[in-house]
């Protein structure tokens, strides 16, 4: 090995991971005689010797790390910050959590804060696209893994999932299963990543398909919803679908419909991207893309944790694209229960930012 051995090749070499290294060389939980005996021989066969001005900050860690999301109030984002915080404790962690509220200047002033507060490393939801400030180079020597939407800086680990080849695969249900030719896509707007992507998977199928695409219907708010939904279905040539790209939208569009008198499916189908507690429950069920949001805030936490252990941040960060499942129910007018796994192999993620 020509370059210097670092504690994720003593891992390697030991058959453990890097939080069980950590914890043995810090003396911070117990490790079995076993691990010991085999991490201490990969120490000696690597010469390994631990970073000795991580060592020297050490009194200055404040075993905490940092959350920051857009808000809570959507279900997706509050199970994700969830599942990172059951890992922090699992590891010996506390958290703060923060809402940013899409706001770029907030989310710097949020983040600084919490630089202030000396947490050992950040998970951030960005705000939109080219707006955010995480990648200047104040934040250079902090460790950041980004959540749902990338950051443009390719040192930061990011955990995404198949938003174009998931919402390639309900608006192509709509086509191939139901019949729909005139099908409109509906977002809270296009300058988030999910967003974009979400919906250059919605006009991938219809030019597969040979169709128009149709304007993206507005959802900022409900009552914008509201105005737009009513503009379009009150058309000349009023969709016969709709396909919502988040659980937020989909609220904003299902009231839009009901005080339209609108039924689902009957009058209109309605599939979506992202799956929510009360979806079952709705009359009629909804059919989703539901994206794994437990998972991917552990996934997050987790790679977060394999940086601290390793000292500095690094020069390049790991992206992670995490399936989708689709979840057929009424609201397309399949009959449930139907429930296929969705992990599409010939349709791959386009690499954007």
């Amino acid at each position: 090995m020509t370059r210097k051995p670092t504690i994720k090749d003593v891992a390697s070499l030991a058959g453990v991971g890097p939080m069980t290294v950590s914890r043995l060389l810090n003396q911070s939980a117990s490790v079995s005689e076993d691990a010991a005996a085999r991490i201490y021989r990969a120490i000696e066969e690597l010469g390994y010797k631990p970073n000795e001005m991580a060592r020297a900050l050490r009194g200055q860690k404040s075993n905490t790390i940092g959350i920051l999301v857009p808000y809570l109030y959507d279900p997706f984002f509050a199970m994700c910050a969830h599942a990172i915080s059951t890992v922090a404790r699992e590891n010996g962690y506390s958290v703060i959590l923060t809402t940013s509220n899409e706001d770029s200047e907030l989310e710097y002033a949020e983040a600084q804060s919490m630089l202030r507060r000396h947490v050992d490393g950040l998970i951030v939801i960005p705000t939109r696209h080219g707006r955010t400030r995480l990648t200047i180079p104040e934040f250079q020597s902090t460790h950041i893994v980004s959540l749902d939407r990338p950051l443009p800086d390719q040192r930061f680990s990011s955990v995404v999932v198949e938003n174009y080849a998931g919402a390639a695969r309900a608006v192509s249900h709509l086509i191939s299963a139901h019949g729909h030719s005139w099908i409109a896509a509906a977002a809270l707007d296009n300058q988030r990543y999910t967003f974009r992507m979400r919906i250059e998977g919605y006009n991938h199928a219809m030019r597969q398909a040979g169709l128009e695409l149709l304007p993206v219907i507005p959802c900022l708010t409900p009552e914008l919803t509201a105005i737009n939904v009513r503009h379009a279905m009150c058309g000349p040539m009023p969709p016969t679908a709709i396909f919502t790209c988040n659980g937020l939208t989909t609220r904003y569009v299902l009231k839009a419909l009901r005080e339209l008198d609108i039924r689902v499916p009957q009058d209109l189908a309605l599939v979506a991207f992202d799956d929510f507690e009360l979806a079952e429950l709705f009359e009629p069920q909804l059919s989703v893309i539901r994206q794994p949001a437990m998972e991917m805030g552990r996934i997050a936490a987790n790679l977060l944790f394999e940086r601290m252990v390793d000292g500095q941040p690094g020069d390049q960060g790991t992206r992670l694209v995490l399936p989708v499942e689709w979840i057929p129910r009424s609201s397309c007018g399949c009959h449930p229960p139907l429930v296929e796994k969705y992990a599409p192999p010939a349709l791959r993620e386009p690499v954007a930012v």
